[in-house]
């Protein structure tokens, strides 16, 4: 085993600080990856605070990672010592089961996926995130980040970068369809860069217009404000598809109506209490609502090959991770544009 500084929350609700876990040895097709920057997703803020349930603890969150691999096992064949990685939101699967053999490990019917933190790795062993100096990850669930994309603007890509690309291209967005996205930030900005790189018409779907010059810059061909009554209305029957980064409860009626014929509304926020939704202009016009999780190991490079073919990563405000605390309440009030980062040198 291995000892590694780590920023923790020591229990539910309490404040990260600096401590130590343990890695395990660099096993057959492991590498060892020395993190250099660690992206604060809004799902790190909900497991700490036990917002989806009960929760493993200590916690060191953390799964948009991007770093150096610095040691690699004597099977490995993917990597080599300076290659330049990225994990995700998982660090396994059971590897046998439809889906994971498709590359959709992210669906799991095996047992499921093994979450990068605040889970059980098969051998009992709790994970640990990317608030941290080096992480231990089997070869096949690590990415390689283009030379084209610096570590800083990739990491977030891992999970809300992904986290958009997956659905966006799964429900086609591209030339001649008409996308919203529902919120403009750490998910949201990434879906209007992605949407708008893919060809589609994009539309943000924001409470406000604070945000709207930015979301012009990214990429959006419009921007109106759910606050007012008035975009429901001009907007009614609108969008092939919209997709909803937020983690609060929205009125989903308001929204599917807002879909043409056949559209879909598809959420990748996850908001901690349960939606509802009137069936009835589902019914009328063969619309639908979907979810969508992040992407397979497969579709996760092809994201990061895109964004760095594109030209952009995430826009990110890079932190020390004695800011980690303050970033959290930041997040929780909007204050942030558009991901923050740490820097995990500073851990």
């Amino acid at each position: 085993m291995t000892t590694v500084a780590a920023y923790a929350a020591p229990a539910a609700k309490a404040p990260l600080e600096r401590t130590t876990v343990e890695r395990r040895e660099v096993r057959e097709h492991d590498v060892l990856i020395d993190i250099k920057f660690a992206g604060i997703c809004h799902s790190d803020i909900h497991q700490v605070r036990e917002g989806w349930g009960t929760a493993i603890f200590p916690m060191v969150p953390g799964h948009e990672i991007a770093g150096v691999v610095s040691e690699v096992g004597h099977g490995v064949t993917k990597y080599q010592v300076g290659d330049r990685v990225g994990v995700g939101c998982f660090v396994d699967s059971c590897r046998e089961c439809d889906n994971c053999r498709a590359g959709l490990q992210q669906y799991c019917t095996g047992g499921g996926t093994i979450q990068t933190y605040n889970h059980l790795d098969k051998d009992g062993e709790p994970t640990y995130g990317g608030y941290s100096e080096k992480i231990v990850v089997d070869e096949n669930y690590v990415v390689r980040i283009p030379d084209g994309l610096a570590l800083d603007v990739a990491a977030p890509l891992l999970c809300a970068g992904i986290t958009l690309y997956s659905p966006l291209k799964h429900w086609g967005a591209g030339p001649g369809k008409k996308v919203a996205i529902v919120g403009l930030g750490g998910l949201g900005h990434m879906g209007v860069r992605i949407a708008h790189a893919l060809g589609a018409e994009v539309t943000v779907l924001s409470q406000s217009l604070r945000k709207k010059d930015d979301g012009l810059k990214l990429g959006a061909d419009h921007y109106y404000a759910t606050s007012d009554p008035k975009t429901f209305e001009d907007l009614a029957g609108t969008f092939d598809l919209i997709v909803s980064t937020v983690s609060a409860p929205l009125d989903f009626t308001a929204y599917v109506n807002l879909l043409k014929i056949e559209g879909a509304l598809v959420n990748v926020g996850a908001p901690e209490e349960p939606v509802s939704v009137n069936v009835f202009p589902l019914m009328t016009g063969r619309r639908s609502i979907a979810g969508s999780a992040i992407g397979g190991i497969p579709e996760t490079q092809e994201m990061l090959d895109f964004c760095a073919a594109h030209g952009f990563g995430a826009e990110i405000e890079v932190i020390s991770a004695d800011q980690i605390n303050a970033a959290y309440e930041r997040v929780l009030n909007s204050d942030v544009r558009y991901r923050f980062v740490i820097d995990t040198a500073t851990i």
